[in-house]
């Protein structure tokens, strides 16, 4: 990894870390759904200036529009709803935290999915370790008897859900470029959260210049721009090493919650997301593989 790699791993972790910041300005002003679907419909936009700017091929064909039907709600439609709507009771630093938890759900999906990778010995102890840290995160909500939190945090944890399956589903589109990919499956999305928006929240109004400029970096720059980023940089140094965005991502979470929102980071929190972050450690490998060569 280059200075320059782990220059955007850094940038692409702590952005995303900042996504869940953003949903919480924009909910003063907006509802979830609205939040969802206007970011998605920004990121399409952008990947699509991208690829026309570019002048990518784009596959036209019916069962691939059926395909990124499902796509885009599994990567984008569903887990960019789900964590506006949990963030009506729990905090931007606690949101983050758990979306740290996708890559061991996604060895927890892949080990079931046909033809996916089987999970070992040691993955298994990372997911011991991930939902670990999902109870010791809880457990400040339970003590208050905040039944709401406690469900919100349990709730979270379908986007992680969705994104370990869209990840697997992805494997059938080889060949197809990326940035074309991402366009086509955030419009898919954006298709199919317009009525859903419509139907329960109205047409959304933001009032406030903050809810203006939040909406514009959650959607054009963390969606549209860091994910035609993010599969630039696996292309370059690998999925596994552009993985580690996921221990950046929750830190930005907390410290811009706590910083910018006044959040309050309980004891529990940290040490929730200590425990996920062994359980992505063991999932990476990689210090075993260091400690090998150490000795």
């Amino acid at each position: 990894m280059t200075i320059r790699n782990w220059f955007w791993v850094l940038a692409l972790g702590f952005g995303w870390g900042a996504s869940f910041l953003f949903n919480a300005i924009l909910l003063r002003d907006i509802g979830p759904l609205s939040v969802s679907a206007l970011r998605i419909a920004l990121g399409a936009a952008t990947c699509w200036a991208w690829v026309w700017a570019t002048r990518k091929p784009v596959p036209w064909r019916p069962a691939l529009a059926a395909q990124m039907l499902f796509l885009g709600l599994a990567n984008y439609g569903i887990p960019f709803a789900i964590y506006p709507m949990a963030q009506q009771y729990v905090t931007s630093g606690v949101a983050g935290i758990v979306n740290a938890m996708m890559p061991i759900m996604v060895v927890i999906v892949s080990h079931f999915w046909p033809g996916g990778e089987k999970a070992t010995a040691g993955r298994s102890l990372g997911i011991l370790f991930g939902f670990a840290g999902i109870v010791v995160l809880t457990l400040p909500a339970v003590g208050r008897g905040a039944e709401s939190q406690v469900w919100a945090i349990l709730f979270m944890l379908l986007a992680p859900i969705c994104y370990a399956v869209a990840l697997n589903y992805l494997r059938r589109f080889h060949g197809l470029d990326t940035a074309v990919l991402a366009a086509m499956a955030l419009t898919a999305g954006a298709v199919e959260m317009t009525p859903v928006m419509l139907a329960v929240e109205g047409v959304p109004h933001i009032t406030s210049l903050a809810g203006w400029l939040s909406l514009i970096a959650i959607g054009v720059a963390l969606t549209g721009l860091s994910f035609i980023a993010m599969y630039a940089l696996v292309g370059r140094v690998g999925a596994t090493n552009a993985s580690t965005v996921t221990f950046v991502a929750p830190v930005s979470a907390v410290l811009l919650g706590a910083l910018v929102l006044g959040d309050h980071v309980e004891t529990e929190h940290l040490l929730g997301m200590a425990l996920i972050f062994c359980g992505l450690a063991v999932l990476d490998g990689r210090l075993l593989t260091w400690r090998r060569r150490a000795n």
